[in-house]
């Protein structure tokens, strides 16, 4: 197994991303990326060595204004142009050298395995699509907001628009906090089992611009799911207060492209310990059904 650092533009900015390469040769390409504020060094590298291991390669990225990858602002977070940034992956994917390219997977968790469900539709020449705990329901996850955090979060998103009309610094939310705290996640499991997933010598800011929270409550990924033409695993956490599971229960049960796996976690407790070992068995038993090696 080999790990390089590698780049791509997407719109002009530099992504950077780790490409894994098994001894194994011309493999399939896995195209990975992480939720709602968080970067490839938050348990990510963990998904990707049990992949390179079973003989996959995986190219893990940061989207732009996050991580190691540019942009200005920091913590911007912007739906379309991380819609973007997975496409720029996949195209960079298709030019390297010494894989099958032809066989493309992607991998999302959280927010982007939503954007995951969305570009897996995009694409019908994928070899596959993995959502990991996805959000697909804006909606569904505002619900989760207790309605004293809903009004902050709206009050600073409404102020970062009109920072952003004004050519002002942008005005930032809170990503985890507790119960009416201004945050986009204030489950009772969402500061510590966030938090959890940052590596202690990792810079990271518990915060982004705040005017996603205008448009979170309009992205709508479920809609996608009846969209997939391409062998879909989705991986749901029961007891998920983040990314509420039912909308994607009901939509992945009446996709025939949609494998289902239901875990009696929560939303954080997929990325480690028990509930790692579990799904990232389950994921490659799927790979190796629809993208073998």
């Amino acid at each position: 197994m080999k790990r390089s650092d590698v780049e791509f533009a997407s719109s002009g900015v530099t992504c950077r991303a780790w490409l894994y390469r098994p001894d194994s040769p011309n493999p399939p390409v896995i195209v990975m990326a992480h939720g709602l504020g968080a970067t490839r060094r938050m348990r990510l590298d963990a998904f990707a060595e049990r992949f390179t291991a079973a003989g996959y390669a995986c190219l893990v990225f940061d989207y732009r204004h996050f991580g190691d990858s540019g942009g200005r602002p920091r913590e911007l977070l912007s739906i379309r142009r991380q819609l973007a940034d997975w496409d720029a992956a996949i195209t960079f994917t298709r030019t390297l050298p010494d894989v099958d390219t032809a066989r493309i997977v992607i991998w999302g968790t959280s927010f982007g395995a939503g954007h995951a469900l969305v570009i897996g539709a995009r694409h019908p020449d994928l070899a596959a699509v993995i959502a990991q705990c996805p959000f697909t329901s804006g909606l569904a996850s505002l619900r989760a907001l207790d309605r004293a955090g809903a009004v902050k979060v709206t009050a600073l998103g409404l102020a970062d628009a009109g920072a952003t009309l004004l050519r002002r610094p942008p005005v930032r939310v809170g990503l985890v906090g507790r119960a009416h705290d201004a945050a986009l996640m204030t489950a009772a499991d969402a500061e510590s089992g966030y938090l959890r997933l940052v590596p202690d010598d990792a810079e990271f800011t518990n915060a982004v611009t705040a005017r996603v929270a205008l448009t979170l409550p309009l992205y709508h990924p479920v809609r996608s799911i009846r969209r997939l033409r391409v062998p879909t695993l989705i991986c749901v956490c029961d007891r998920d207060t983040v990314a509420p599971a039912g909308p994607t229960i009901t939509a992945a049960e009446a996709s025939p492209m949609v494998t289902l796996n239901r875990y009696p976690d929560g939303h954080f407790d997929i990325y480690v310990d028990d509930g790692f070992e579990r799904v990232v068995a389950d994921q490659i038993a799927f790979l190796q059904r629809t993208v073998p090696v």
